[in-house]
């Protein structure tokens, strides 16, 4: 089929008018102006790359920790409605045991396409800094238990948060390295200079920088002034008007790092407010905000990317095509996946078609229409 709109973003390039030819699964050609035969779609909207949503946890009052056989499904149905065509499952501190389980359990998820990869925040985090994470099962990363649980999710584990300054950081990183994922800094009271150590020794994430770490001085830098200020470095930032104000949000995307959109979303993303369990944490949810119950920390957030998309874009005044690039083309390079991020020939035909308001009107996953419950009278058949 063709999809001709009046604005395609790849996000590179804007096209105004262009039009992207999909066959099967694959995007195989895009260009600008007029296509080069009839569209079957033709939308007066803009088109954009499907999102990537490198941390979520859980959504439609599911989450990646249930049991439930088919929780990780309904958790990516209800982010696909908002734009989200790839997504990694997020698993907060437990038990190691259960860590294991559940990294084996969701490992065949990622091999049916469900979801990309798997992401550890915890338990290796610092319980200074621990956010909405139990404290009894924190603990410093032995490399033991760190390849067990890597082994066990054999090749499904993308990104593990860890905080630095613990005993056994460094080796942890260079076995998360050699395991093919990618080591994420978080939760953590570490220094500057410790963290410029642990950049040093592999890792590459920021995880929800300025949330969950030592607070940035003029005398000391720690976490945040290390990882803003290195262009090899990716940022995770949680635009929800929760976590961060605008400014805070502006600061990351004007600084050498790669800024990186992401939910951070729990269970309560997409339902009704009330109590849940983070892991194991209760969690109030009540206006919009996700709070421990014993501690008042935020814990995750309700946000879908759409939303914080909108939040970047409109709040923080960031402009449209870095803000899309940021939930787009850098968490595919920052995650190594290599298929989806961009609109170009060769990628998946993954796509987002979002109104002047940055709305979501459809989404397309492998070359399939997913209608919105917004597009369904929106989104109008072209030339044929």
């Amino acid at each position: 089929m063709i999809i001709e709109a009046s604005t395609v973003l790849t996000p590179d390039v804007e096209y105004k008018p262009g039009w992207i030819e999909v066959k099967g699964k694959d995007i195989i050609c895009v260009g600008s102006g007029e296509p080069p035969r009839p569209a079957e779609y033709s939308l007066e909207a803009t088109v954009v790359p499907g999102f990537i949503d490198a941390h979520v946890h859980g959504g439609g009052g599911y989450s990646f920790t249930d049991q439930d056989a088919h929780a990780a499904d309904h958790v990516a149905a209800i982010h696909l409605l908002h734009g989200t065509t790839s997504m990694m499952a997020s698993l907060v501190t437990r038990p190691h045991e259960e860590l294991v389980a559940s990294v084996r359990r969701l490992s065949g998820k990622v091999l049916q396409g469900v979801i990309v990869g798997i992401h550890l925040e915890g338990p290796w985090l610092s319980v200074d800094h621990r956010g909405a994470h139990d404290p009894q099962f924190l603990k410093n990363p032995r490399i033991g238990d760190v390849m067990e649980i890597l082994e066990a999710g054999a090749g499904a584990i993308r990104m593990v948060t860890l905080a630095p300054e613990l005993e056994g950081s460094h080796e942890a990183i260079r076995e998360i390295r050699d395991h093919g994922a990618v080591a994420a800094i978080g939760h953590t009271g570490a220094s500057y200079d410790q963290t410029r150590a642990a950049i040093d020794a592999g890792a590459r994430v920021g995880t929800h920088v300025f949330n969950g770490m030592r607070p940035i001085h003029h005398r000391e830098p720690g976490p945040v002034g290390a990882l803003l200020e290195n262009s090899a470095v990716f940022c995770e930032v949680i635009a929800d008007g929760v976590h961060l104000h605008p400014v805070a949000i502006r600061a990351v995307f004007n600084s050498p790092c790669k800024t990186v959109l992401v939910t951070d979303a729990m269970a309560a993303a997409c339902a009704s407010e009330g109590r849940y369990y983070l892991g194991g944490v209760a969690v109030d949810v009540q206006d919009g905000q996700a709070r421990a119950v014993d501690s008042g920390s935020i814990a995750g957030s309700t946000l879908t990317l759409d939303a914080a998309l909108r939040y970047a874009v409109k709040r923080a005044g960031i402009p449209l095509p870095l803000a899309v690039r940021s939930l787009t083309e850098n968490p595919a390079a920052m995650l190594n996946l290599s298929h989806v991020g961009r609109i170009e020939a060769g990628k998946r035909a993954d796509l987002v078609v979002l109104d002047p308001n940055l709305m979501v009107r459809a989404v397309m996953r492998e070359g399939q229409w997913i209608t919105s419950p917004a597009a369904r009278q929106k989104m109008s058949a072209g030339r044929t």
